[in-house]
This record gives C-alpha cells, sequence and structure tokens, in this order.
C-alpha cells in the first residue's frame, strides 16, 4: 500500500474539518498556516469571502521584535495580534481552523494566546 506524504494527510484532514467548519458573519473563521519559516493567521468570514483580519512574521513591524519566526514566541505573538486586529474590526467570537495541523506546539500557543487577547473560540 502507498505511502501518503505528511503534507498530503494534512490535507485530506483539512477538507475533512471545512465540512463542519464554516465562518459566517456573526462568527468568522480564524485560519492558521504554519510553515517551516513563518506562522499566519487569518480570520475570514467564509458566506462573504472576505478576509477581515490577517497578521503573520512576516509584517514589517512584527519581524524586527522577535529572535525567530519560527519559535513558540513568534506563534504567540502573532495570536496576540491577531486577537487586536479582530477586536478592531469588531470581532470577538470566532471558529478555530487549524488546517488539519495537531493542536499542539506553534499552533496550540497561537491560539492560547489569541484566547488570552480576548478572541472566544
Amino acid at each position: 500500500m502507498p505511502r501518503i506524504s505528511k503534507d498530503a494527510g494534512r490535507r485530506k484532514r483539512h477538507e475533512r474539518l471545512r465540512r463542519k467548519v464554516t465562518g459566517s458573519g456573526e462568527r468568522p473563521r480564524l485560519l492558521v498556516r504554519r510553515t517551516l519559516h513563518h506562522i499566519y493567521a487569518t480570520v475570514v468570514d467564509d458566506a462573504k469571502g472576505h478576509t477581515l483580519a490577517a497578521a503573520s512574521t512576516r509584517e514589517k513591524d512584527v519581524a524586527p521584535g522577535l529572535e525567530s519566526p519560527t519559535n513558540i514566541a513568534a506563534a504567540q505573538t502573532i495570536g496576540r495580534r491577531i486577537a487586536e486586529k479582530a477586536k478592531q474590526a469588531g470581532i470577538t467570537r470566532v471558529v478555530f481552523d487549524r488546517s488539519g495541523l495537531k493542536y499542539h506546539g506553534r499552533v496550540k500557543a497561537l491560539a492560547d494566546a489569541a484566547r488570552e487577547a480576548g478572541l472566544e473560540f
């Protein structure tokens, strides 16, 4: 039996998860994207297809303050930042979309920091 690559398995889990998790106007989806070099968080209204807020370790005002864009501290910074931007957009409640990734490490750190900063999910 052929072995599925890690990324193909993640995509499969993400597709399965997306059947159940959708963002609406009153409760948009908080999407987490993790790469080897950066972490991204986006708040999306799936009903309209609009991005309401976004934060990443690639932002010019965030990147210089980070020791590394790939560690847990960076994920916590992005979690706090996405919560601030969501609040500015009038969003307090979201649905969490981990994109098929394990709720562990950087993904968990981002989610915990966003919760502490005031997002409810």
